[in-house]
């Protein structure tokens, strides 16, 4: 019985760790993601090759021969016409790396999930979720070319909305992993009674989720470059581009200078609501256990605000623009840990 019960710890651990693994590579997709849209790479690669396209071009030749498919595309011609061979390298290098550590991704995640399927190691609830993992995962390929394609046609850049479904479906996959590495690493948590605390925790969440989904419609229609004042947007509170009446318009996500008043105004609603669940948590002994994972989102809430203030300011230059991003990814990670410890794992 001793050693049935410490093969199923060590099963556990080996568990968590690929886990981990799997989040860790995760976020660092999201990272370089995000990197290939600051330099404007996302189309340097204009063929969806699932198998051939793991191998980047060797020869001069094959160089030239990718270079004059990007040449066909409306952002070389419009945009990018003086381009020369050694400059489209760089934006290709950017491109590979995303598509090349999203199939690496794939493989780390596929095959320990079917040894483990084949072994019976999982509980079918458990194997369940990590197979709708999966299935994201696989939808997300799909998604991302799905963005590419909208920029390959009459566009000189994606669909900024296929840019925050990508981004989405990026964060809800390293949401999910977490989620299920937090199960396994620590099987027992404290659970509140206060379902107060409880709901508004994931409503942070969620606000959180909109949050980098407006982001992505931010970068998407480069409207990150507009407006470079804080706190106010030129001289007013509103854009002085735009009509109030624009905000119950179809225009809501179409106008660049509406959708980064409505990030400016997402994030200060985020910061209200943190102050809320704080003064809930440190006002009550009995979330005590809570207050160092208050302290953490504290941290990073601070660390956001401060790069996306000089993402802003600085008309989002890459450096500040990338900082903010992953800024974005620990937010999230100390966010969810303290859902995490308000919520009854079974």
């Amino acid at each position: 019985m001793y050693i049935k019960m410490i093969m199923e710890q060590n099963k556990n651990i080996y568990i968590s760790y690929w886990l981990l693994l799997v989040t860790f590579l995760v976020s660092l997709m999201i990272i370089v993601g995000g990197l290939t849209r600051l330099t404007d790479s996302g189309l340097s690669i204009t063929r969806w090759d699932l198998i051939s396209g793991i191998l980047p071009p060797f020869t001069l030749k094959n160089w030239e021969k990718s270079f004059l498919l990007y040449q066909q595309i409306p952002e070389f011609k419009l945009l990018n016409s003086s381009m020369s061979l050694d400059e489209f390298k760089k934006i290709y290098w950017w491109e590979y790396s995303h598509r090349l550590l999203g199939r690496f991704i794939g493989i780390v995640y596929i095959i320990p999930l079917l040894y483990l399927s084949f072994k019976n190691s999982l509980p079918k609830k458990t194997l369940l979720t990590l197979y709708i993992i999966l299935a994201l995962i696989l939808i997300q390929g799909v998604v991302g070319w799905y963005m590419v394609k909208s920029g390959l046609t009459e566009r000189t850049d994606v669909s900024h909305y296929r840019l925050a479904l990508h981004l989405f479906l990026a964060f809800a996959i390293y949401i999910l992993l977490l989620w299920n590495y937090l199960k396994y690493h620590k099987q027992q948590t404290l659970c509140i009674n206060n379902r107060l605390l409880l709901y508004i925790t994931f409503f942070f969440m969620f606000c959180l989720i909109i949050q980098i989904c407006v982001g992505a419609l931010v970068s998407g229609l480069n409207a990150g470059q507009i407006y470079q004042t804080w706190p106010l947007m030129n001289q007013s509170y509103f854009p002085d581009d735009s009509n109030i009446k624009d905000l119950l318009s179809f225009k809501i996500f179409e106008t660049p200078s509406i959708v980064q008043f409505i990030h400016r105004n997402i994030a200060y609603f985020i910061i209200l609501l943190f102050s809320f669940i704080s003064v809930i948590v440190y006002k009550n002994d009995d979330f005590f256990y809570l207050r160092t994972n208050i302290l953490y989102v504290f941290v990073f809430l601070l660390f956001q605000i401060f790069f996306g203030i000089l993402t802003i300011i600085s008309g989002a230059q890459i450096v500040f623009a990338s900082m903010h991003q992953i800024g974005s990814i620990f937010l999230i990670t100390a966010s969810l840990i303290l859902v995490f410890k308000n919520s009854k794992i079974n």
